[in-house]
């Protein structure tokens, strides 16, 4: 099975970076490391700038150090053994498969490709055992054999993956020229006061929790747009269907938090990390109500449709995947208990 990234502090190598502009002023000295040596982790590059292997213009720096132009950072950096690829034999619900693509109906809790913490296990594994032969790449990334786009952990849903260079090469532009149609489906808190509204708010990397995302209205964040409008409602809830014009990062669920309507058991961005049946039913936790297990663990977002064009013929394909079966319980159980009368 792979291993983690053993870093190698006996062969290290020197490298020099000059500040030149002013649109990276005041970045912590962390957060610039990290964008600027893209291979190495946020721990590593952390630890190095602790353990004094970052200097700037020649002097030891702390991580909280504010760049400015003119500075001469130097850092000796570790070699990293980094462990490869391997096929592994993981069960996958296929939507439709060609000579030149393969559509995946992703369950919850499925990691795409590997990353740290995430070395097997996943979509990028299960996707060379299913195929049997090298898959394309990008940007010579390893870590991403047949990957055109990514889908977090907790989302379920429709996922395309290509098998030829060409494939990959045609699918990733569709994506980033926004040729193509993409359809989520979402369980809200609250009752959204329109039946669907367009959501037009720039994202970028939260201020202070780095592993977050956040509307925000300045240079470090980059337009995001999201048509929604609502399919059902309960008490205290809602059923919508998403459409993300971009791509970012979170988009679908920054924006709905944005709304004041955050995505039911999103951890990072909502008002509880689990659903409980009982939660539902009852105003408060029933007394004597024993250990149950909660009928949602994950956020309940859903990637329900995707319209490709195909790499081969050029014709407009449309996959959906039926809804996952833990948020096919909430809406079941929606309907049991917060009917509106």
């Amino acid at each position: 099975m792979p291993k983690k990234i053993v870093v190698d502090m006996s062969d290290l190598k020197v490298v020099e970076i000059e500040v030149h502009h002013r649109a990276v002023e005041d970045t912590r000295l962390d957060v610039y490391l990290v964008k600027r040596l893209h291979t190495y982790s946020r721990t590593l590059i952390a630890k190095l700038i602790k353990d004094g292997y970052v200097a700037v213009s020649g002097k030891r720096a702390k991580a909280s150090y504010q760049i400015e132009v003119g500075d001469r950072i130097e850092v000796r950096l570790p070699r990293l053994i980094e462990p490869q690829m391997i096929p592994e034999k993981i069960p996958l619900d296929i939507v439709h498969e060609d000579e030149h693509m393969v559509v995946v109906n992703k369950p919850p809790h499925f990691v795409v490709h590997p990353a740290a913490g995430h070395w097997d296990g996943t979509l990028a594994n299960a996707l060379l055992a299913h195929v049997g032969h090298d898959l394309p790449q990008s940007d010579d990334d390893i870590y991403r054999p047949g990957i055109v786009h990514r889908l977090d952990q907790d989302t379920s849903g429709v996922i395309v993956c290509a098998k030829t260079a060409t494939a990959h090469a045609f699918l990733s532009k569709q994506f980033q020229e926004r040729l193509l149609q993409k359809e989520y489906l979402a369980i809200v808190e609250g009752e959204p006061r329109l039946d669907g509204d367009w959501i037009d708010a720039p994202i970028g990397r939260h201020p202070r929790e780095r592993e977050k995302m956040a509307v925000r209205k300045d240079g470090d964040a980059k337009e995001a747009q999201t048509r929604w409008e609502v399919l059902e409602r309960w008490r205290g809830f809602a059923l919508v269907k998403c459409y993300p014009k971009t791509g970012r990062t979170h988009q679908i669920r920054v924006h709905l938090a944005h709304i004041g309507h955050p995505i039911v058991a999103d951890e990072s961005y909502g008002r509880r990390e689990t659903l409980y049946e009982w939660e539902l039913e009852h105003a408060a936790k029933p007394e004597g109500l024993g250990p149950q297990e909660p009928i949602l663990a994950r956020h309940a977002l859903h990637a329900f449709a995707l319209q490709v064009m195909h790499p081969a013929t050029g014709v407009e394909m449309r996959f959906e995947a039926p809804m996952a079966a833990d948020m096919a319980l909430v809406v079941e159980t929606l309907r049991k208990h917060r009917a509106r009368s």
